[in-house]
């Protein structure tokens, strides 16, 4: 069965983005991944696209996106980091909230820790979908 991973937060600019970086990177492509916000910025937060360029994984060219029902509906994971209530649940999907600090307006040292936290985060869940 192939997996879905949709991952929220409010901007999707920068730890959604990361995520989503890093589902991409460590599965070799084998997840299909999706990230959104429902209060989408302008662009990807440059400190994660720095911190994630240390790393060799480029999400220079991501878009911050709005959140969606049809987002969800596809997705057999959602993973909210503190979006709140602006969260869509859907029956069927398997739900997971992350609580990380919000690297809006932080510089590329302290997005860093967030960034090894979410790779943490993103290896167990790989893990736990095979």
């Amino acid at each position: 069965m192939s997996h879905s991973v949709l991952f929220v937060c409010v901007h999707n600019a920068g730890r959604s983005q990361m995520a989503a970086g890093f589902v991409t990177a460590l599965s070799g492509g084998a997840v299909e991944v999706r990230s959104a916000g429902s209060l989408p910025a302008d662009r990807v937060n440059p400190a994660a696209v720095e911190a994630m360029a240390e790393l060799g994984i480029d999400i220079s060219s991501a878009q911050p996106r709005v959140l969606t029902t049809d987002a969800v509906e596809v997705s057999s994971v959602v993973v909210t980091m503190g979006c709140g209530d602006a969260c869509p649940y859907l029956p069927g999907r398997r739900y997971e909230d992350w609580e990380l600090e919000d690297p809006a307006g932080k510089g590329v040292e302290a997005v860093r820790p967030i960034r090894d936290e979410i790779r943490r985060r993103v290896t167990e869940l790989l893990a736990s979908l095979d």
